[in-house]
């Protein structure tokens, strides 16, 4: 196993369980993505988790329209795609080279699934009210892609503005701050 499908493997098992707990009467309701409501951020992120699968074969990736999970069994099929993005994420052979879909190196574009699976059940924890642990040695990876990626990430509107946090917080917690995510957002009360 390469370390990038290690890390999406320990990633999705912390993924799966928020994504689970998300009831049918909360896909309305608001996230720290603005443009995302709970709902928007489930079908988002199983575009992403088939998507970076393909990607990781090296074929063409669509995200031009985002497809809507929610009338499915989306809760069992989000286990089932994550395991297919470890699978596709496994053979040494895919880190090596250029994206030809994305025109990054291939292990940024791994990376670039690490983040979703890491960040977005984040989003979906703090709005739905779930706990949730990120792996800590895929945060620490996580860094490293903001700091190589973090500037073209702004430009192309996948981060925010960077949010200040205390210098003291932890890796996770600036993590949030770096990706434009204010790490203090709580879901409004009805």
């Amino acid at each position: 196993m390469t370390a990038i499908s290690n890390l999406l493997r320990e990633s999705a098992d912390a993924a799966v369980p928020v994504l689970d707990a998300v009831t049918d009467d909360q896909v309305g309701s608001a996230t720290p993505c603005a443009d995302f409501r709970v709902g928007d951020l489930v079908n988002h992120l199983f575009q992403v988790v088939v998507n970076f699968q393909g990607l990781a074969r090296r074929e063409a990736a669509d995200f031009s329209g985002t497809p809507d999970v929610l009338g499915t069994d989306w809760r069992a099929r989000f286990a089932a795609e994550t395991d297919a993005l470890v699978l596709a994420w496994t053979p040494e052979s895919v880190l090596e080279g250029v994206s030809p879909g994305m025109g990054l190196p291939q292990l940024a574009v791994g990376r670039m699934a690490l983040l979703d699976l890491t960040l977005h059940p984040w989003d979906l924890a703090v709005a739905t009210g779930r706990p949730y642990t990120p792996v800590p040695a895929a945060v620490e990876e996580l860094h490293t892609m903001v700091d190589e990626m973090g500037p073209m990430a702004r430009e192309w509107k996948v981060f925010g503005d960077e949010v200040p946090v205390a210098a003291d917080a932890d890796p996770f917690t600036r993590l949030l701050g770096r990706t434009g995510r204010d790490p203090h957002w709580r879901r409004p009360s009805v």
